[in-house]
């Protein structure tokens, strides 16, 4: 099976960020609304540091810059929360 073709319509439009949820609005008219616990550095973040994004990736990418998050269209279309990070003792 051939991975997902990206669509020029699955770029970013807007974003809406409240206490629990991320809505991410795209140019065809889709909203994706994704569980802001999935994304623990915007779940940490102040809300001016939350409104401080830009489209990145030629649109088919969110970039934080204050808080170092970057996400993009095609993750959140497949539901994919932010990686666990893990501290290796003595790596």
């Amino acid at each position: 099976m051939q991975g997902s073709t990206i669509r020029p319509g699955e770029r970013v439009k807007d974003v809406h960020i409240d206490e629990d949820t991320l809505a991410v609005d795209l140019l065809d008219g889709r909203t994706i609304v994704v569980p802001l616990a999935w994304y623990p550095r915007l779940m940490d973040a102040t809300p001016s540091q939350r409104r401080s994004w830009r489209v990145s990736a030629a649109g088919y990418g969110i970039h934080w810059p204050e808080i170092d998050e970057d996400l993009s269209t095609a993750g959140l279309l497949r539901g994919a929360p932010a990686a666990v990070e893990r501290v290796l003792a003595g790596a």
